[in-house]
């Protein structure tokens, strides 16, 4: 396939979403961006990338300090200040880096507002990956050994953080389906399967 495309994924907790992310770059013999971005903006800023770990994916924490700089909306505005919080530091950076790479190539991220960050280049397909609760409980447990009476609780809250994220840097509902090109429920499929889907409807998006 003559993949000139730029794949954002935004995942529920438990989805599966990075590892189809992998999966689908590998197919495409195309380069895959997630924990990479927060190695890349530490690199950038000269900053302790542990740093950015604890805050990846995280609004600001206050509030009011973000309303008083005038940066609440960081769809309609913002500002590369040092003395910004080290979460919207990060995420100017990882802004800056993401458009960068996807001016160079196709490529695939994960997370980040990226398809927001792209919402202007025609050639970002936007792809949100979510399942049922059973499905995300069974692979937090099993993938990233939460505990099984904590695991619901865990997916609740990861999810409330990454919505609060991206609607408090983009204006916008994170998993609405008008924000996506496509949806996918990996519950009901094998990452090979949903890998597959992702590519058919590439070819189908290229016209072929």
């Amino acid at each position: 396939m003559n993949n000139n495309f730029i794949i954002t994924i935004g995942r529920q907790f438990g989805s599966g979403g990075r590892e189809i992310g992998e999966a689908l770059a590998k197919k495409l013999n195309i380069p895959y961006y997630d924990k990479e971005l927060i190695s890349l903006a530490a690199k950038e800023s000269g900053m302790d990338a542990e740093v950015f770990n604890n805050v990846d994916e995280r609004a600001t924490n206050s509030l009011l300090y973000s309303l008083s700089m005038g940066i609440y909306s960081f769809g309609n505005n913002f500002s590369g200040s040092s003395d910004l919080p080290v979460n919207d530091r990060l995420y100017i950076l990882q802004h800056q880096i993401i458009k960068k790479l996807a001016s160079e190539g196709p490529c695939v991220i994960v997370g980040r507002c990226a398809d927001y960050v792209l919402k202007d280049f025609d050639n970002c397909v936007n792809i949100f990956i979510h399942a049922d609760m059973e499905y995300r409980k069974k692979r937090a447990i099993e993938i990233h050994d939460v505990k099984k009476n904590k695991a619901e609780q865990i997916i609740n809250k990861t999810d409330k953080v990454r919505a609060n994220y991206y609607g408090f840097y983009s204006g916008q509902k994170w998993g609405f389906a008008q924000n996506y090109d496509l949806s996918i429920d990996s519950s009901k499929l094998t990452k090979d399967q949903a890998v597959e889907l992702i590519e058919a409807y590439l070819k189908i998006r290229a016209g072929e």
